[in-house]
């Protein structure tokens, strides 16, 4: 969205180039020719920077770190096993929020108590919109309009999002969460010049990414970037128009001290769909904890990715999904998610009919 309106724009951070070698370019040569390194770190010295900012990068005090927008997308049970509690997983990341003040926003989710608490501890100087109120953002999911209402920096607006070719309902969240980010800097960018931009939004890869359609009408959906539940979650309740073969499987997270793995989560939209199909490490687990819950579609286990493909292939019917998305690392079979997600690719596109 920036760069469609000519703002330069640094992205780095946790998933890529450090901030830091940025900043450090920036602090050798401030007002030199763009001469970075890697070609980027002069975009943070003169225009925007797109930073993800981990929970253990956050651990480290740090009184320069000010974003004119901060964005926490959810809160959920991940890495307790550093972080020990959900208070102290929330309280290290809303330290995100701690130097923010005046018109600087903090872009939050409606609704979650440790949310609420976490930024107390932090001060209420900065505004607030929330996903999915307002002062915030609103999706209509059957008109696919954005709408935001932030009265702090004047913003009331609509924007079309039927233009979009991702798939799920978080998606059209993350396109309107991601326009009021743009608006938020404050650098001439309305949601007029934002709408030019929605027909090239795509899922990057590995997260919901259409894979293809086989012979048979069954479409093939790579999600493998959903490495826990709440990923599956948020991929389950964003396909309400067809049915799913949903492959979950892999090395899962035991999220509670009493060993749960948190699968019973996705008793609720999974219930509508095909089956399941579970495999890996943790998959006869998986099996378990939603045969104990009083799973309704048929669960089948299989050893491994490629055999858990082949049942998926046998169970879906044409017009159906076979989704993977597995809520679960990939460390038992392979090198990492984008791993995981080529191999789902290739086993895909191997059953075109």
């Amino acid at each position: 969205m920036l760069n469609h309106s000519n703002i330069r724009t640094f992205v780095g951070g946790n998933l890529g180039i450090p901030l830091s070698e940025a900043a450090f370019e920036c602090l050798l040569s401030p007002q030199e020719p763009y001469q970075a390194r890697r070609n980027l770190a002069y975009f943070i010295c003169n225009t925007a920077a797109v930073v993800e900012v981990s929970s253990y990068q956050l651990e480290i005090p740090n009184k320069f770190f000010l974003p004119s927008v901060s964005v926490i997308l959810n809160l959920t049970p991940d890495h307790l096993e550093r972080h020990k509690s959900m208070t102290n997983y929330s309280t290290i990341k809303c330290r995100v929020l701690s130097h923010m003040s005046g018109r600087k926003i903090a872009i939050l989710p409606m609704g979650n108590p440790y949310i609420t608490d976490a930024i107390a501890s932090h001060g209420n100087e900065c505004m607030f919109a929330w996903i999915g109120a307002y002062p915030g953002i609103k999706v209509d999911m059957e008109q696919k309009v954005a709408n935001f209402n932030v009265p702090g920096i004047g913003l009331l607006s609509q924007l079309p999002l039927n233009a979009m070719k991702a798939v799920g309902t978080h998606n059209y969240y993350n396109a309107a969460i991601a326009a009021l980010s743009v608006i938020g800097l404050d650098v001439g960018i309305d949601t007029a010049a934002i709408s030019l931009t929605i027909d090239r939004l795509k899922a990057p890869p590995h997260r919901m990414q259409i894979v293809h359609e086989d012979g048979n009408g069954v479409t093939w959906v790579d999600d493998s970037k959903a490495t826990n539940v709440e990923s599956t979650y948020a991929g389950l309740t964003g396909l309400k128009e067809k049915k799913a073969v949903v492959l979950l499987g892999g090395l899962s997270k035991i999220l509670d001290a009493q060993g749960s793995n948190g699968f019973e989560h996705l008793m609720e939209p999974l219930k509508n769909h095909r089956g399941v199909v579970t495999f890996g490490s943790s998959g006869a687990l998986i099996q378990d904890t939603l045969s104990s819950h009083g799973l309704a579609i048929p669960c089948l286990q299989a050893k491994d990715l490629k055999g858990a493909v082949s049942l998926a292939k046998n169970m879906a019917k044409p017009g159906d999904v076979i989704l993977l998305s597995p809520g679960c690392a990939s460390f038992d079979e392979f090198i990492n998610f984008e791993h995981r997600g080529k191999f789902f690719q290739e086993l895909a596109l191997s059953m075109k009919v």
